[in-house]
Order: C-alpha cells, then structure tokens, then sequence
C-alpha cells in the first residue's frame, strides 16, 4: 500500500513546477521587464528562483527524501520479513530434522529394548525348559542306574507280566530287555530308558491282548518284535524278541531272505543244549523249532528291532524260563502274526 503512495507523489512532483515556472514569468511580465533586458539591481531584484521557487522545491525535495525514506523503510521492513521468514523456515526445518531424529532414536530405543526383552524372555524360556528336562532326567532310569526306584520299577514291570527274574534294584540287561518289550507294546521308541511317555505306559498298565483263547500257546508278534506266552487266552509272559530283518543273505552258496514266516505252527523239534546252525550261521541256545529251520532260541543279542536270519530270538534266560519253568514241549502252538 506505501509502494503505491510513492508513486503517486512522484507523479504529482513535475505537475506543481510547472505551475510555479509560469507563475514567475507572468511576475515579470507585468513588472515591465523580459528575461534578458539588462541585469536587475542584485539588491532591490529578487531572484526569482530564491523568491516564490525555493520553498516548493524544499518542499519537493522533502517530500522525495521523506518517500525515499519511506521506500528505505519499506526495503528494510521487507528485509526483515524475508529474514524472518527465513529463519522461520530454517527453524521449522531444524525442528522437523530434530523431531525426525528424536523419533528415530525412540524406534531404535523401542526395537533394542523389545529386543532385549525377546532375548530375556527367550533366556527364561530356555532356562525353564533346560529346568523342566533336568527334572525330567531326574525322573528318569536308564541302564546303570540302581536303587529303590529301580526296584519298583522292576517290580511293576513283573506285575503287568514283563519278563524280570529279579526285582533285585539294578538296570541290567535283563531289566533293558523288558523296559523295550514295554515300549514295543505301546508304540513308543524303544530307547530302552524310562521316561514321561514310557512311565505313563508302565502306570496305565500297558499289556498287549493274545489271540488264542484256551490252552497254552506261544505267540509271536512279528510287527512288535513280541514274544508272548498265553494260557487260556490270558498274557503271562512278555518276552523282548528280535526277528528276521528282511536283508538278503547268502549260506553254504545259496541265497537267502532273512523273513520270519507268519501262520500257525507248534513245536517239532528242540535241543537242549548250545546248537550250531546247519547253516553255518552261528550258535543258537537251546532252540525249539517250530517250522522247517525256523526256532525260537537264546541268544545273547536280541537288539528292540529285527535283526535275525529268521529265527525268533530271545534271551538265553528267557529261553531258559520257556525251558524249564513255563514248559514248551512238543506239540505246543505257535502262533506268529
């Protein structure tokens, strides 16, 4: 709006000169004299540009100076807005950039600390789980482990029909042979040791069920590597046993297929004593054969998976029991499925 104003009053400034100019030579005129005629009395002469001129152009030349210092101040005033715009600008610049880094630092602070709360949480979780299977080791028995839990285990294994002789506090081979028919009857890995699962077995009482139902019969379960002695359709007995793997194999030139036949049978032929296979496949403890060279024998080796040449293995104390406690003489059933 003062830029406007300037304008108009430098304008304004030549249209009042002109009016003064012709206003000094009317003077003259009327004063009989003409520019040039002669040179007037410098004291009784008034210049005519020291009389009625001077005061306007004062006046002009005020008037000029005050609307430069007018537009001097407008200029400055203008200065001072852009510097203030700018600094303003520079200042919502600088604060956006602190504000940015400000949020910055706060999402890198937010991810360290959930990191460091993801790996504590994560350490408490490891130590509790490493807890809970140091307690679980704890509770477990393996081979060569002994004492009182022994024992009742040994003991309850003897209860659900397991073959133990003794319940005499020791984690042998014997009780190993049992703690493997114990899983073979559940379903669970034959790892030979008492843990959750195999504990929860031995506590439901796991038994397989026969199937003959009257007389004493011998059973072999070929998929459960299981040797079970039945009466009158009732379990006795549960005997750890290792069958044949399926591996071809060769003996006296001739090639083999190490497979355990399945079908009903019965006792052929035994030898009471340590018997050499005619096969030349090695020694069999006191073996009772049931079909063609099929027996079931001891044998010192009687691994939780099939492993034989197709005999049914057992060990040579199980052996012994069918031997001379249980009674398995001519004529007694085998049943193998």
């Amino acid at each position: 709006m003062r830029t406007v104003l300037l304008s108009r009053r430098r304008r304004t400034v030549p249209r009042r000169g002109v009016p003064v100019a012709l206003g000094v030579v009317a003077a003259m005129l009327l004063a009989g004299c003409a520019p040039g005629d002669g040179e007037p009395d410098p004291v009784s002469a008034p210049s005519v540009s020291s009389g009625t001129a001077t005061p306007d152009a004062e006046r002009e030349a005020a008037e000029l100076e005050a609307a430069e210092q007018e537009a001097a101040e407008e200029a400055a005033e203008q200065e001072a807005a852009e510097q203030e715009a700018a600094e303003k600008k520079a200042a919502e610049k600088k604060a956006a950039k602190e504000a940015a880094e400000q949020e910055a630092a706060e999402q890198e602070a937010a991810e360290k600390k959930a990191a460091e709360e993801e790996a504590a949480r994560e350490a408490a979780e490891q130590e509790a789980a490493e807890k809970k299977a140091a307690e679980e080791r704890a509770k477990m028995l393996e081979y060569g482990d002994s004492g009182e839990r022994v024992t009742a285990l040994q003991s309850r294994l003897q209860e659900l029909g397991y073959f133990v002789q003794e319940a005499d506090g020791s984690f042998g081979p014997a009780t190993q042979q049992a703690v493997w028919a114990l899983q073979k009857a559940a379903g669970l890995y034959r790892d030979g040791v008492i843990g959750p699962q195999t504990q929860a077995a031995l506590e439901d009482g796991v038994r397989p069920s026969a199937q003959s139902s009257s007389g004493k019969a011998v059973e072999i379960d070929i998929d459960r590597q299981l040797l079970m002695t039945v009466e009158d359709g009732v379990v006795t007995r549960i005997i750890n046993a290792s069958s044949g793997n399926g591996e071809t194999f060769e003996a006296q030139g001739r090639s083999y297929t190490a497979s355990t036949p399945r079908g009903s049978y019965a006792v052929y032929m035994e030898r009471d004593r340590l018997h050499e296979s005619t096969l030349e496949l090695g020694a069999m403890w006191r073996p009772k054969y049931f079909n063609g060279g099929f027996a079931v024998h001891g044998s010192p080796s009687i691994p939780p998976v099939p492993a034989s040449h197709g005999c049914v293995r057992v060990s040579n104390s199980a052996m012994n029991w069918l031997w001379d406690d249980w009674g398995m003489p001519h004529g007694t059933p085998v049943i193998v499925y």
